[in-house]
């Protein structure tokens, strides 16, 4: 039998709890890697001994961002998420939001970036019921994906 995402995910979450580890959990499309992203997972991993981070698999991204989304496949934005020296485990999930995920992992910190309110982060309170807690990152100013693509067409 093969083992999904979450499966993996709750066994590995089990596993880091009972090494003592603290599991920090993060999530999102990097869909075109740039500074605000690595600095933003250089930070989550500040929080914890251990970073894990879910990537909207490629419908889930069309989903969201629209048809021209994404720009790279899931398989190469997680081989260069999993390069990161800031990053230790990769998942990919195919639903709108991580909450199977989160649920499965139970992570010790939630982080999402400042955009967000703790009212608006997927799976605040299932980590908050299980002791964790949610951390809000700054965001670097001027750095998203989105303004990548805009600039790219312009050129």
């Amino acid at each position: 039998m093969i083992n999904t995402p979450v499966d993996e995910v709750a066994l590995l979450g089990r596993k880091l709890r009972a090494e003592q580890h603290t599991v920090v959990f993060t999530n999102g499309v990097f869909d075109i890697l740039h500074a605000g992203h690595v600095t933003y997972l250089e930070h989550a991993r500040s929080l914890g001994t251990i970073l894990v981070v879910g990537v909207n698999d490629d419908a889930s991204v069309t989903r969201l961002k629209g048809p021209t989304r994404p720009v790279n496949t899931l398989d190469d934005r997680m081989t260069v998420l999993r390069a990161l020296r800031s990053v230790d485990f990769v998942y990919p999930f195919s639903e709108d939001t991580p909450i199977e995920l989160i649920t499965a992992l139970l992570p010790h910190v939630l982080v999402k970036g400042a955009d967000y309110s703790r009212d608006t982060v997927v799976g605040a309170d299932v980590v908050e019921q299980h002791g964790g807690k949610v951390v809000l990152v700054p965001l670097v100013e001027g750095r998203s994906t989105t303004n990548i693509i805009n600039r790219a067409q312009k050129a």
